[in-house]
């Protein structure tokens, strides 16, 4: 074909993101990292990699994964397990220090909650006014914790205690027990709302529901 001038258009160079750099969504993510809590590059908990784990990206602190939880089709919605998919389990968590990087999250400790059965500190059930949090495996260490407080710090520099009441199982999970939800990472604190509160973290926020925050015993 003559007569005609083809104009090819630049291409747009992306610079990827590293771990613990800025993101907004998971294409801006170098490799498989994903973009995550605070909006920064993160280690992929559904794939289990440990890319980000010792460098502050909010990775696995060096604790690898036991295995793989395949999902089963009994009960699917957006936050529950899909079918045939595999999900990492763990059970160590990163080491406790008096800074220990985590992920905090929202659980709705009440009856009927996304947190599935009872309490496992004392059985029961909880309602969402009250300042407590659920531990992955490796920190619930066996109830060791149970209801005792840690202090958790947000990044806007608010900080609170809570109490212990429960393991955000980080073996188990894709069951009725676990109200068909993944197993938990091994870098979570799940706090009731009104932790969130506390650190000055309405539900309108965009960080409401996984903020990179620290955590220590109280």
């Amino acid at each position: 074909m003559t007569g005609m001038l083809l104009t090819i258009p630049k291409v747009r160079e992306t610079k990827l993101q590293g771990c613990g750099q800025s993101c907004s969504t998971n294409d801006d993510c170098d490799g498989q990292l994903y973009c995550g809590a605070g909006r920064t590059c993160q280690d992929d908990p559904d794939l289990g990699t440990h890319i980000c784990a010792g460098s502050g990206g909010g990775g696995g602190g060096g604790c690898q994964q036991s295995g793989p939880l395949k999902g089963n089709s009994a009960h699917q919605s957006d936050e529950c397990c899909k079918a045939n998919t595999n999900y990492p389990i763990y059970r160590c968590s990163p080491p406790v220090s008096q800074s220990t990087k985590a992920i905090l999250t929202v659980n709705d400790f009440q009856a009927g909650g996304d947190g599935g059965d009872p309490s496992e500190c004392d059985e029961k059930f909880h309602s969402n006014t009250e300042r407590i949090v659920a531990l992955s495996t490796g920190w619930y260490s066996g109830g060791s914790r149970c209801l005792k407080f840690i202090s958790i710090t947000a990044p806007n520099g608010r900080s609170t205690t809570a109490k212990v009441v429960d393991e955000c199982d980080s073996t188990m999970g894709c069951d009725k027990p676990h109200a068909w939800q993944p197993p938990c990472r091994n870098n979570i604190v799940d706090g009731s709302d009104a932790v969130w509160k506390a650190l000055g973290i309405s539900s309108s926020d965009p960080l409401y529901g996984q903020m990179s925050i620290t955590w220590r015993d109280a």
